[in-house]
Protein backbone atom coordinates (compact mmCIF):
# COMPACT_ATOMS: atom_id res chain seq x y z
CA UNK A 1 0.00 0.00 0.00
CA UNK A 2 1.34 3.62 -0.75
CA UNK A 3 1.91 5.57 2.51
CA UNK A 4 0.24 8.83 2.51
CA UNK A 5 1.67 11.75 1.10
CA UNK A 6 3.07 12.82 4.82
CA UNK A 7 4.75 10.13 6.42
CA UNK A 8 6.90 10.08 3.37
CA UNK A 9 8.65 13.24 4.01
CA UNK A 10 11.99 13.20 6.20
CA UNK A 11 12.82 15.45 8.88
CA UNK A 12 13.46 18.89 7.73
CA UNK A 13 16.44 20.29 8.10
CA UNK A 14 16.89 23.28 10.69
CA UNK A 15 17.51 26.46 8.94
CA UNK A 16 21.19 27.44 9.18
CA UNK A 17 21.62 30.95 11.21
CA UNK A 18 23.22 33.15 9.82
CA UNK A 19 26.75 34.36 10.65
CA UNK A 20 26.96 38.09 12.50
CA UNK A 21 29.94 38.85 9.96
CA UNK A 22 30.58 38.38 6.53
CA UNK A 23 33.89 37.13 5.59
CA UNK A 24 36.62 37.00 2.88
CA UNK A 25 39.52 35.74 2.28
CA UNK A 26 41.80 38.00 0.58
CA UNK A 27 45.46 36.29 0.38
CA UNK A 28 46.01 32.81 0.33
CA UNK A 29 49.78 31.91 0.08
CA UNK A 30 51.74 29.15 1.01
CA UNK A 31 55.13 29.46 3.03
CA UNK A 32 57.61 27.77 4.17
CA UNK A 33 60.10 27.99 7.48
CA UNK A 34 63.54 26.62 7.37
CA UNK A 35 64.66 24.72 10.68
CA UNK A 36 67.34 22.37 11.80
CA UNK A 37 65.10 19.25 11.01
CA UNK A 38 64.31 20.46 7.78
CA UNK A 39 61.93 22.55 6.30
CA UNK A 40 58.13 23.29 7.72
CA UNK A 41 55.53 24.00 5.06
CA UNK A 42 52.57 26.23 6.10
CA UNK A 43 50.04 28.39 5.18
CA UNK A 44 49.27 32.30 5.68
CA UNK A 45 45.83 33.54 5.59
CA UNK A 46 44.53 36.75 5.24
CA UNK A 47 40.38 37.39 6.06
CA UNK A 48 38.16 40.24 6.11
CA UNK A 49 35.38 40.46 8.03
CA UNK A 50 32.26 42.88 8.75
CA UNK A 51 28.84 43.40 9.11
CA UNK A 52 28.42 45.91 6.15
CA UNK A 53 26.95 48.04 9.15
CA UNK A 54 30.58 50.07 9.94
CA UNK A 55 32.33 46.97 11.89
CA UNK A 56 35.19 45.77 9.76
CA UNK A 57 38.40 43.96 10.85
CA UNK A 58 41.09 41.60 9.45
CA UNK A 59 43.38 39.31 10.58
CA UNK A 60 46.48 37.55 9.36
CA UNK A 61 47.33 34.04 10.44
CA UNK A 62 49.07 30.85 9.46
CA UNK A 63 48.53 27.45 9.87
CA UNK A 64 49.21 23.54 9.25
CA UNK A 65 46.15 23.65 6.67
CA UNK A 66 44.14 26.12 4.89
CA UNK A 67 40.95 25.23 7.77
CA UNK A 68 43.32 26.37 10.33
CA UNK A 69 44.74 29.31 9.30
CA UNK A 70 41.47 31.18 8.36
CA UNK A 71 39.83 30.40 11.67
CA UNK A 72 42.62 31.52 13.34
CA UNK A 73 42.27 34.61 11.21
CA UNK A 74 38.13 34.92 11.97
CA UNK A 75 39.31 34.54 15.48
CA UNK A 76 41.84 37.79 14.92
CA UNK A 77 40.10 39.91 13.13
CA UNK A 78 37.00 39.69 15.23
CA UNK A 79 39.36 40.69 18.58
CA UNK A 80 40.92 43.87 16.43
CA UNK A 81 37.45 45.68 14.57
CA UNK A 82 37.19 49.34 14.16
CA UNK A 83 33.82 51.26 13.93
CA UNK A 84 33.44 53.30 10.56
CA UNK A 85 31.62 56.57 11.23
CA UNK A 86 29.53 57.71 7.96
CA UNK A 87 27.92 61.41 7.79
CA UNK A 88 25.29 61.47 4.65
CA UNK A 89 25.49 58.10 3.59
CA UNK A 90 29.83 58.23 2.49
CA UNK A 91 32.99 59.25 4.75
CA UNK A 92 32.93 62.23 7.05
CA UNK A 93 36.35 63.43 5.12
CA UNK A 94 39.36 63.16 2.74
CA UNK A 95 41.80 60.86 4.68
CA UNK A 96 45.12 59.59 3.75
CA UNK A 97 47.80 56.51 5.06
CA UNK A 98 51.15 55.15 4.33
CA UNK A 99 52.36 51.57 5.51
CA UNK A 100 55.56 50.54 4.04
CA UNK A 101 55.37 50.78 0.50
CA UNK A 102 51.43 50.97 0.26
CA UNK A 103 50.01 54.58 0.01
CA UNK A 104 46.06 54.93 0.10
CA UNK A 105 43.67 58.10 0.09
CA UNK A 106 40.01 57.54 0.55
CA UNK A 107 37.81 60.62 0.01
CA UNK A 108 33.65 61.05 0.31
CA UNK A 109 32.01 60.89 -2.29
CA UNK A 110 28.07 62.20 -3.03
CA UNK A 111 24.90 60.12 -2.76
CA UNK A 112 24.31 57.31 -5.62
CA UNK A 113 27.87 57.52 -6.59
CA UNK A 114 28.66 53.88 -4.77
CA UNK A 115 32.00 52.86 -4.25
CA UNK A 116 34.98 54.22 -7.25
CA UNK A 117 37.66 51.63 -5.70
CA UNK A 118 39.74 48.91 -6.71
CA UNK A 119 41.42 45.62 -5.39
CA UNK A 120 41.41 45.15 -1.56
CA UNK A 121 40.35 48.60 -0.82
CA UNK A 122 37.40 48.04 -2.51
CA UNK A 123 36.59 44.53 -0.71
CA UNK A 124 37.43 46.70 2.69
CA UNK A 125 34.41 49.49 2.76
CA UNK A 126 31.89 46.76 1.26
CA UNK A 127 32.55 44.96 4.44
CA UNK A 128 32.47 48.12 6.37
CA UNK A 129 29.05 48.90 4.91
CA UNK A 130 30.38 52.18 2.90
CA UNK A 131 27.60 52.97 0.70
CA UNK A 132 29.43 56.31 -0.90
CA UNK A 133 33.22 56.84 -1.22
CA UNK A 134 36.34 56.86 -3.65
CA UNK A 135 39.91 55.65 -3.51
CA UNK A 136 42.91 56.19 -4.93
CA UNK A 137 46.32 54.05 -4.69
CA UNK A 138 49.39 56.25 -4.70
CA UNK A 139 51.75 53.33 -4.02
CA UNK A 140 53.74 51.74 -6.15
CA UNK A 141 52.70 48.49 -5.02
CA UNK A 142 50.34 45.58 -5.43
CA UNK A 143 50.99 43.77 -1.41
CA UNK A 144 47.51 42.42 -0.67
CA UNK A 145 48.58 42.89 2.74
CA UNK A 146 50.44 45.97 3.11
CA UNK A 147 47.28 47.86 1.12
CA UNK A 148 44.65 46.72 4.02
CA UNK A 149 46.73 47.48 6.79
CA UNK A 150 47.24 51.27 5.04
CA UNK A 151 43.26 51.22 4.31
CA UNK A 152 42.34 50.54 8.11
CA UNK A 153 44.92 53.18 9.33
CA UNK A 154 43.36 55.82 6.97
CA UNK A 155 39.83 54.60 8.48
CA UNK A 156 41.38 54.86 12.15
CA UNK A 157 42.13 58.30 11.32
CA UNK A 158 39.18 59.91 11.27
CA UNK A 159 37.85 63.09 13.43
CA UNK A 160 34.49 63.28 13.91
CA UNK A 161 33.14 66.31 16.67
CA UNK A 162 30.85 65.48 19.12
CA UNK A 163 27.77 67.58 18.17
CA UNK A 164 27.58 70.20 20.46
CA UNK A 165 30.66 69.81 22.45
CA UNK A 166 32.52 73.21 21.55
CA UNK A 167 29.30 75.28 20.79
CA UNK A 168 27.29 73.98 24.13
CA UNK A 169 30.92 75.41 25.69
CA UNK A 170 30.53 78.57 24.26
CA UNK A 171 27.13 79.24 25.59
CA UNK A 172 27.60 78.24 28.96
CA UNK A 173 30.33 81.10 28.97
CA UNK A 174 27.93 83.40 27.56
CA UNK A 175 25.25 82.73 29.73
CA UNK A 176 27.31 83.01 33.15
CA UNK A 177 28.84 86.14 31.72
CA UNK A 178 25.41 87.30 30.80
CA UNK A 179 24.25 86.38 34.56
CA UNK A 180 27.35 87.70 36.30
CA UNK A 181 26.32 91.46 34.56
CA UNK A 182 22.97 91.38 35.59
CA UNK A 183 24.33 90.41 39.31
CA UNK A 184 26.37 93.69 39.40
CA UNK A 185 24.21 95.73 37.58
CA UNK A 186 21.91 96.65 40.61
CA UNK A 187 24.63 96.86 43.03
CA UNK A 188 26.39 99.42 40.78
CA UNK A 189 23.32 101.60 40.82
CA UNK A 190 22.69 101.59 44.27
CA UNK A 191 26.10 102.97 44.80
CA UNK A 192 25.66 105.59 42.09
CA UNK A 193 22.62 106.49 44.01
CA UNK A 194 24.56 106.62 46.80
CA UNK A 195 27.15 109.01 46.08
CA UNK A 196 24.60 110.89 44.18
CA UNK A 197 22.84 111.45 47.66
Amino acid sequence: MAQPEGKRRRGSRAPKEKPEFDQQIVDLARVTRVTKGGKQMSFRCCVLIGDRNGRVGYGIQKGKDVQIAVEKAVRQAKKHMILVPLIKETLPHTVHAKFKAADVMLKPAPKGSGIIAGSVIRTVLEMAGVPNASSKMLGKTNNKINNIKATFDALQSFHVKEKGSKKASKKIDETNDISNKTVQDPKATVSEEKKSV
